[in-house]
């Protein structure tokens, strides 16, 4: 699944520093200028710690008597070993397959009995597994979700037919579908194949097909310890009795120490600065540039806010630059921009558009150089950049009635050992942003950054349809 970060958590809502051991994380500037005395927590969330590590977080809320348990661990595909890319997605398959008290399979089975869902994801940043039910079933998946931290079997009878399993999910969404081959081919284009933003987080087949059950024991017992998870419930559910059951279910499992993550920085240019496919699966072109950028965690992170206003202004949907200048002339079907704030190491900023069918894409590329060329030129407006905090900041009062947007934004944000405070007062931080501040980014980025520029185009494109 893709990663959730405050951007795509509050995007669905409105549809419908380097982690420390502790994960608790102390003051950090990269959280933001301070807040104003009048600006309300988004969530309201209530934080601490148990003797063995694990951070806990409790969001309550009495719109309906359900509850979400999440439970995040501080690793994801970019903590896999060289050579095995596809470890942490494995493990994460390999989580479902039982533990000490509860039989392969009997987990979903119990919380589907109960009227609940369940599922998991992995991300670059975070692997995660997560239970929606009824308030009163929130014991039951305590004490499951408890014996998984406690020992997953991690049994060799089903390990190869998982493997296939996995093999299937990358043949289906990856390498039968040419956009998604395009995206995994301009990820290690702009970064390298073998730097960890480079590789996809699913792993290149090869190296899936070279996982051994030890390297998922390893990395196991490398990164699964209490002092590396984040255990987010939001729902309804009184302090008093949370506490309780969190003591009696998480409180006795033995504390293991945890290693720190020291990812590799950006490299200093990208690997392949122009990648041009030709697909005959493909009868729409595509194009994407990407920038190598700061995050609130790594490189000039005073930029980080300022660049979520920045892809907004850019690529926000209707008003935005890149659609005026693209959508309603006529020479794409869509084009948009992306960036996100709450990633761990380096990050990237990204433009990306899909011409018409009769736009020449050199002519597309060209209008696209354009509107970054005339931003970076004469810099934002002091009305755009309003408009783009207003609409960036409404998706949070839209996250206050989404069960699951609380958790995953807040066990994403301490995951990458970011404060509390990073997502409870990121409408104030992204409303302290100034145009000043926004050019400022722009150049930073825009204009100075590693980047690659992709096409994806149909297989009998014009040769001379696009450089490179």
């Amino acid at each position: 699944m893709p990663r959730v970060t405050r951007r795509t958590a509050l995007a669905t809502a409105a549809a419908a520093a380097l982690a420390t051991p502790s994960l608790v994380p102390a003051a950090d500037p990269s959280a933001g200028p301070p807040v104003p005395p009048t600006d309300r927590p988004l969530f309201g969330a209530q934080l601490w710690r148990l003797p063995n590590g694990l951070t806990v977080v409790l969001v309550e809320s009495r719109r309906a008597p359900v509850v979400a348990q999440y439970l995040f661990y501080a690793v994801g595909g970019g903590e896999d070993p060289p050579g095995r890319s596809g470890v942490a997605h494995f493990l994460e398959h390999m989580m479902f397959k039982g533990s000490r008290n509860v039989p392969s399979g009997a987990f979903s089975q119990a919380v589907a009995r109960e009227g609940g869902h369940d599922n998991a994801f992995t991300s670059r940043d975070v692997t995660a597994y997560f239970q929606h039910v009824e308030a009163s079933r929130l014991p039951l998946i305590m004490e499951m979700e408890a014996d998984r931290v406690a020992g997953a079997t991690l049994g060799a009878e089903e390990f190869e037919a998982e493997r296939n399993v996995i093999l299937e999910e990358r043949r289906l969404r990856t390498d039968s579908n040419p956009r998604a081959r395009f995206r995994e081919a301009f990820e290690a284009a702009l970064w390298g194949p073998q730097h960890w933003h480079g590789r996809p987080i699913i792993g290149w087949a090869e190296e899936i097909r070279a996982i051994t059950l030890d390297d998922l024991r390893g990395f196991y017992a490398r990164w699964y310890a209490p002092e590396n998870a984040v255990l987010v419930v939001a729902g309804d559910v009184r302090e008093a009795e949370f506490r309780r059951l969190v003591e009696t279910h998480y409180g006795a499992i033995p504390a293991r120490a945890a290693p720190r993550r020291d990812r590799a920085p950006a490299p200093p240019a990208a690997h392949e600065p122009r990648l041009v496919r030709r697909d005959p699966g493909v009868r729409e072109a595509a194009y994407a540039r990407a920038w190598m950028a700061p995050t609130l965690t790594a490189g000039e992170t005073r930029h980080a806010y300022a660049l979520e206003v920045l892809a907004h202004l850019l690529g926000g949907g209707q008003g935005s630059r890149l659609h005026r200048a693209l959508v309603e002339t006529g020479l794409a079907v869509g084009a948009g921009a992306g960036y996100d704030s709450d990633a761990l190491g380096a990050g990237s900023f990204s433009v990306f558009a899909t011409p018409r069918r009769e736009v020449a894409p050199d002519r597309l590329e060209r209008a696209a150089d354009d509107v970054v060329k005339r931003l970076l030129d004469e810099g934002p407006g002091e009305a755009e950049v309003a408009r783009a905090i207003r609409q960036l900041t409404a998706g949070a009062l839209l996250a206050l009635d989404s069960l699951g947007a609380a958790p995953r934004m807040i066990g994403g944000t301490l995951a990458i050992g970011l404060p509390l405070e990073a997502v409870e007062h990121w409408p104030a931080r992204l409303r302290a942003v100034t145009r000043a501040q926004v050019a400022e980014a722009a150049r930073a980025v825009l204009a100075s950054a590693p980047d690659t520029t992709g096409w994806l185009l149909p297989a009998d494109a014009p040769a001379g349809s696009v450089r490179g």
